[in-house]
C-alpha cells in the first residue's frame, strides 16, 4: 500500500503556494478563553504566542497590517447557535468577559484591527475579506488557536476568498497534539504552505527591503 505522502503527491496535492507582495498577519483567537489555563477551554500557548509576537512586532515596523480575532457571544446567541450545542464550552465566551479579551502577551496594539466573530472562521459573518481586499492584501499569514478549529477554518476561507496563505507551524496552538499535527499536515497538502516562523520572518524582511 502506498505511503501517505505518495498518495497525496499522486493526487496533485502539496504544491507550493505563491508568495505575493502585500502580506497581512492574522492572529486567530489568542484570547484568554483559549490561552489562560485557569479556564477549561484553554491550553498553554505561551511558546506559540511568543513566536507570533516576533512576527507581529516586525510587521508593524514594516507597516504591514496586523489583525486579531476573538469569539464573543451575546447572551441570546448562546441558545440559538447550533455550534454551541455541539461545542458547549464555547458558550463561556461572552461579550464583556475576560475570556474574549486578547491576551496581553501577544503585544496587541490599540490601533490593530480586531475582528469579532461568532463561529470558527474569521471570515464568516465578518468584514475581514473586504478589509483585506481594500488594503490590497494578496497573502495572509495565519497564526493562533486552535489549529484544528478556528485556524483551519480561517485558512480554508482565506483560500476560498482568493488569498495566498502561509501558516507558521510554531505560531499555531491546540489542546492536543494529534489534531494539531493532523490539521497542519492537511492544510499543508491542500490550502497553505505550513512553514516555520523564521521562514515567514525572512520573507517579510525580503519584502520590506524591496520597498
Amino acid at each position: 500500500m502506498p505511503d501517505q505522502d505518495s498518495v497525496y503527491q499522486l493526487a496533485g496535492f502539496g504544491r507550493s503556494v505563491s508568495r505575493g507582495s502585500q502580506p497581512a498577519i492574522i492572529v486567530v483567537d489568542f484570547s484568554y478563553g483559549f490561552t489562560d489555563v485557569t479556564y477549561p477551554t484553554a491550553a498553554d500557548m505561551s511558546a506559540e504566542i511568543a513566536a507570533t509576537k516576533v512576527l507581529t512586532d516586525y510587521a508593524r515596523r514594516a507597516e504591514m497590517p496586523v489583525i486579531y480575532s476573538t469569539i464573543a457571544y451575546q447572551p441570546w446567541e448562546i441558545k440559538a447557535l447550533p455550534w454551541l450545542r455541539k461545542a458547549t464550552g464555547m458558550a463561556a465566551l461572552k461579550v464583556g468577559t475576560r475570556l474574549v479579551e486578547i491576551d496581553d502577551r501577544t503585544g496587541k496594539q490599540a490601533d490593530d484591527t480586531l475582528i469579532i466573530k461568532h463561529g470558527a472562521s474569521a471570515f464568516q459573518g465578518t468584514n475581514l475579506a473586504a478589509l483585506l481586499a481594500g488594503a490590497g492584501i494578496d497573502t495572509l499569514v495565519v497564526t493562533g488557536a486552535t489549529t484544528s478549529g478556528c485556524v483551519r477554518a480561517t485558512v480554508v476561507d482565506a483560500v476560498q476568498n482568493g488569498f495566498n496563505v502561509l501558516v507558521p507551524r510554531d505560531c499555531c496552538a491546540d489542546r492536543a497534539v494529534a489534531p494539531h499535527e493532523a490539521n497542519l499536515y492537511d492544510m499543508d497538502q491542500k490550502y497553505a504552505d505550513v512553514i516555520s516562523s523564521k521562514e515567514v520572518l525572512s520573507w517579510l524582511q525580503e519584502l520590506a527591503d524591496l520597498k
